[in-house]
């Protein structure tokens, strides 16, 4: 019997060798039945398509401004920002 040589594992702890491996290929070979792949979590979607990250230079005094309005309004810099533009060029 050849030797199995392990590649490591999966994050269910299954023992990746050759024939596991193997076996993998096939099935996606076949044709993966997509409603038994798992969805994972990312971040919630916002407005009506993906985000995009717009990076903007703060003073020290607007910066900690922020800072603290964030954390008295319990909220992120970020949703703060965004309102305040939301508000500023009056979009929903």
């Amino acid at each position: 019997m050849p030797e199995r040589k392990p590649y490591g594992r999966s994050k269910a702890g299954v023992e990746l060798t050759d024939e596991v491996l193997e076996r993998m290929a096939d099935e996606a070979e076949a044709g993966l039945d997509v409603s038994k792949l798992r969805r994972r979590p990312g971040r919630p979607a916002m407005g009506s398509g993906p985000a995009e990250s717009f990076p903007v230079r703060l003073e020290p005094e607007l910066r900690q401004a922020l800072d603290e309005r964030a954390a008295q309004d319990e909220t992120t810099p970020s949703e703060i920002v965004r309102e305040a533009l939301r508000r500023y060029l009056k979009v929903s």
